[in-house]
Formats: C-alpha cells, sequence, structure tokens
C-alpha cells in the first residue's frame, strides 16, 4: 500500500463531523498506516517540504486525484488500516523520487 493515495475521514477541528480527504501512504504497518495529506488549498505552501502535484505532470492520470494538489508532507499521521475508505491511485516516478527526498530531509535527526 506504500505509495498509494487512499481516502481517510479527517475530523474537523471542532469534531462534529469528518470528511474523507486523499492522503499518501508512506508507511504500512501490521494494523497501522503512517499518511500525508493532500490538499487542493494553495496556501502555506513550502517548497522545501511539500511536494506539488501538478494535472500537468505526465503521471497526473495514475494519482486518481481530481485537481492540481499539494502533498504535505509535514502533515503526517498514523491511522488505523480499517479507516481507509478506499484507493484513488499511486504516486510513481519523479513524483515518488521527490516524495522520498524530502521525507529523507524532514526526519533526518
Amino acid at each position: 500500500m506504500k505509495g498509494k493515495i487512499i481516502l481517510i475521514p479527517v475530523p474537523y477541528t471542532d469534531l462534529t463531523a469528518a470528511k474523507l480527504r486523499p492522503a499518501l501512504v508512506v508507511f504500512e504497518g501490521r494494523r497501522d498506516l503512517i499518511v500525508a495529506a493532500i490538499t487542493t488549498t494553495m496556501v502555506n505552501v513550502f517548497p522545501e517540504w511539500d511536494v506539488y502535484i501538478s494535472a500537468e505532470y505526465p503521471e497526473f492520470y495514475k494519482t486518481g486525484l481530481k485537481a492540481a494538489s499539494v502533498l504535505k508532507l509535514t502533515k503526517i499521521s498514523t491511522v488505523r488500516k480499517d479507516l481507509a475508505e478506499g484507493e484513488l491511485g499511486e504516486i510513481d516516478g519523479d513524483l515518488r523520487c521527490e516524495v522520498n527526498d524530502k521525507l529523507k530531509r524532514i526526519f533526518e535527526i
């Protein structure tokens, strides 16, 4: 499942409800997934950490996303596998390399 874009319920900040949102699986454990948030909101984008997924990217159709999006590699969550509501697509090629490079930089201690 690593590298797949899935839909997970993300709660509103007041916890009154949740909305399905896309997220990238960066790690799959036995019971849990570590995911990075994906958004179409283009404010507070940090190129040194975030990955812009352009609709013009040749492999965009494989992502399953509907519009250009930003992968927020600093918005990481651990969720139970059974919360995944569906699979949209996946990342590969240059996009996967960019994600791996940025994750290495972010988590290097």
